[in-house]
């Protein structure tokens, strides 16, 4: 069969990547080895800029609906409360950030929303479809499976993560480092004799005994353990280990859990891969970039590859845009996963707070080469900045963003004529953007900032604003 764009791995990244090419009438056909979706929490916060991504592809509600915010740390010694801890710095929510904290949500049931929408939109996801191998000329690569026919597509972006099957055939490799040399026992499991008002903490003692903590997951009945252990250490996932490690760490007897869901033996890396791109094949997700889960900032790296990358396949195979615009994804978005995995691995390390860095929100793109700030002292927002949310004549300007269109945001000027495909916003104040012509691109990101409209349709002359 023939496809637009072949996707390969329906993990969070995937299936948003999907969600927004099936928006723009992209024909595109995600593949996914299991048989089903992933069964686990891992990837269990949402940071507020993956909430304004998810407001835009159309699944904010039912997110909010599945989740819940993170509870206070609780921190337990022989079987008494010592203390609380607060793992994130707090933030008031504003009118141009209105999500200010991260959202709980496991993996799992993100996924599950995920799917749903892809659905909803006429996508598709096909599973049991294994890569085996593929080959790719000057138009298309064409995938091969264990089973099923092979498939040819203009674009493939591998999303089949850290182990990318993908990557490793292209020959791209990884730089990185071992974050902690002590692996994690992470699960799922039904545990008896603990409150889901808090987050329980059993700090480490001495050598051998590492640390444990068994947090409540919003919206289930779960809650995920978390213990590590010593080095060489071979991490037992079977029911009674986790039993036994629970028992051993906490004032909680071994027949307190009673299930184990699903389990996994971690270790902590942080590394990307030396090219995100071969070709007409992109590296997205963990296949590109893998991070210490400290911090929660693997899966929402992941979830906006695909949303820089989406609109960027669709202006090139719908909208008539130059393929040269497809080289910015590499461009923008490597430097972006080692500034995260950084970070990643400051909080794992105690280096850096739960904070202003991990919500994602200032991360930005003034360096790239789709980005034009033509003012000769900008003040405030600038080209390549987030473009906030706020009310200008009238209008939340999130409700505006939202859909796959450019939007200009034009405050105390008149706004220029545009292709009919750009939607337009004004308004004579608008304190988070001051006064400017501000074009936002498709992912909420201002691609061009001035007050000179001449110079705006320069910039739309490029042909990517389509």
């Amino acid at each position: 069969m023939n496809t637009d764009v072949l996707v390969v791995g329906a993990g969070p990244t995937g299936l948003a990547l999907g969600i927004d090419l099936a928006r723009r009438g992209v024909d595109a056909l995600v593949v996914e080895k299991a048989d089903r979706l992933f069964p686990g929490s891992r990837g269990k916060g949402l940071q507020p800029r993956t909430m304004e991504v998810f407001d835009d592809l159309g699944v904010l509600d039912a997110i909010l609906a599945v989740g819940g915010t993170y509870p206070v740390g609780m921190v337990w010694q022989d079987g008494e409360r010592v203390g609380e801890h607060r793992m994130f710095d707090p933030a008031e929510a504003t009118e141009d950030s209105p999500y200010n904290a991260p959202w709980m949500v496991p993996q799992w049931r993100t996924q599950e929303v995920l799917f749903a929408r892809l659905e909803e939109l006429g996508g598709r996801v096909s599973f049991g479809r294994e890569v085996v191998g593929f080959e790719q000329d000057a138009d298309g690569v064409t995938v091969r499976f264990a089973a099923g026919a092979d498939v040819r597509a203009r674009y493939v972006v591998a999303a089949d993560g850290g182990r990318s099957v993908v990557r490793r055939t292209l020959g791209i490799g990884m730089t990185g480092e071992t974050v902690d040399p002590n692996p994690l026992l992470v699960a799922d499991v039904r545990v008896t004799g603990l409150d889901r008002d808090n987050w329980h903490v059993f700090p480490p003692r001495g050598e051998s005994i590492g640390y444990l903590a068994i947090c409540p997951l919003a919206g289930t009945e779960d809650f995920q353990v978390v213990a590590q252990f010593p080095e060489g250490t071979q991490v037992d996932l079977s029911l009674d280990a986790v039993r036994a490690v629970v028992a051993a760490r906490s004032h909680l007897a071994a027949e307190s859990v009673t299930e184990v869901r699903w389990a996994s033996d971690f270790r902590p890396r942080a590394a990307f891969a030396d090219r995100f791109r071969s070709g007409r094949i992109f590296l997205a997700g963990d296949a590109a970039h893998v991070h210490s889960p400290a911090g929660g900032q693997g899966l929402n790296t992941s979830v906006q590859d695909a949303y820089n990358l989406g609109w960027k396949l669709g202006a090139v195979l719908r909208g008539g845009a130059p393929a040269a615009l497809l080289d910015s994804y590499e461009e923008e978005r490597r430097p972006i996963a080692a500034q995260m995995l950084g970070i990643s691995t400051g909080v794992h390390r105690g280096e850096v707070r739960r904070g202003e860095a991990t919500r994602q929100l200032g991360l930005g793109y003034r360096d790239s080469s789709l980005t034009e700030e033509t003012r000769t002292a900008p003040s405030g927002l600038r080209a390549g900045d987030r473009a906030p949310d706020g009310k200008l004549g009238g209008v939340r300007l999130f409700d505006a963003f939202r859909g796959p269109h450019w939007t200009l945001v034009a405050v105390g000027l008149e706004a220029p004529e545009l292709p009919e495909s750009v939607r337009v916003v004004t308004g004579e104040e608008q304190p988070s953007y001051g006064k400017g012509l501000f074009l936002v691109r498709p992912d909420g990101y201002v691609g061009w900032a001035g007050e000179d409209a001449s110079k705006l349709t320069g910039y739309v002359g490029r042909g990517i604003t389509r």
